[in-house]
């Protein structure tokens, strides 16, 4: 698989319902995230920990895919993330929107540089994720 089908098929997961995530994640893995809580670094367990959460806080965690390219072993992706809780069942609402930048090794996502913001679900910011790649 290529670096962009690795990624793309990471993020075509529901990862409230699939137990595989972590089949994509390099056990090296470091994930440095700058979202609107601050910085912080996930390695592998960290990533593993956020997965279990997302499971028992959601009953949908989906992507939304609007930009997806390729340089090499390193891939950069732009996205929302749509999920509904198991507070409001079938009632899936946008959450934020990401761009990450992974670098792959042994086909797995094994560097990551992210940053992320609340969703603005105004019509005008949700219809800019609308292209998909």
């Amino acid at each position: 698989m290529s670096a962009k089908q690795i990624v793309k098929s990471f993020y075509e997961l529901d990862l409230a319902n699939d137990d595989y995530g972590m089949n994509y994640v390099h056990k090296d893995c470091e994930l440095n995230w700058h979202s609107s809580m601050g910085f912080r670094i996930l390695d592998f367990n960290g990533i593993e920990n956020m997965l279990i959460e997302i499971r028992r806080s959601y009953e949908t965690f989906k992507y939304r895919i609007s930009h997806l390219l390729q340089d090499g072993n390193t891939v950069t992706i732009r996205y929302s993330i749509n999920a509904a809780s198991i507070e409001r069942p079938g009632e899936p609402e946008p959450l934020a929107h990401f761009i990450t930048i992974w670098e792959t090794k042994e086909g797995k996502l094994y560097k990551g540089y992210e940053i992320s913001q609340l969703a603005d679900d105004s019509r005008e910011s949700l219809n800019s994720f609308s292209t998909k790649h």
